[in-house]
């Protein structure tokens, strides 16, 4: 499962085993000044995300980069039933727009960056 963690140099993601060749990365820093929000959602999103390059087993995981056809450009790893990270973030900075992640760790990390954020 995908492991995020949050430190004093932004959040750092990364794709263990065969997780890395489905997200094109084993390892993605987010740094701070990258970030523009965080917030927590139950588990999973039904919203459309896109044309993709990576996994998708329907209804259970959903792993990878996706772009809307709006141009809005993803990074997810998403589990059912896992509660979900939704990252804003500096498409220059960080090749994506926002960063979808299912944590146990959620309501914990989007605290801390929201709290970094707003100082």
């Amino acid at each position: 499962m995908t492991q995020v963690s949050y430190g004093p140099e932004g959040v750092d993601i990364r794709f263990p085993g065969w997780e890395a060749t489905m997200a094109g990365r084993g390892f993605l820093r987010v740094p701070i000044s990258a970030l523009l929000s965080a917030r927590v959602e139950p588990g999973w999103t039904s919203e459309i995300l896109g044309m993709r390059s990576g996994l998708v087993v329907s209804g259970y995981r959903k792993l990878g980069t996706f772009t809307h056809p709006s141009g809005v450009r993803r990074l997810v790893s998403m589990k059912r039933g896992v509660p979900l990270l939704r990252l804003s973030t500096v498409r220059g900075e960080t090749g994506f727009d926002e960063i979808l992640l299912s944590t146990e760790d959620a309501g914990s990390i989007a605290q801390a960056i929201y709290g970094s954020v707003a100082r």
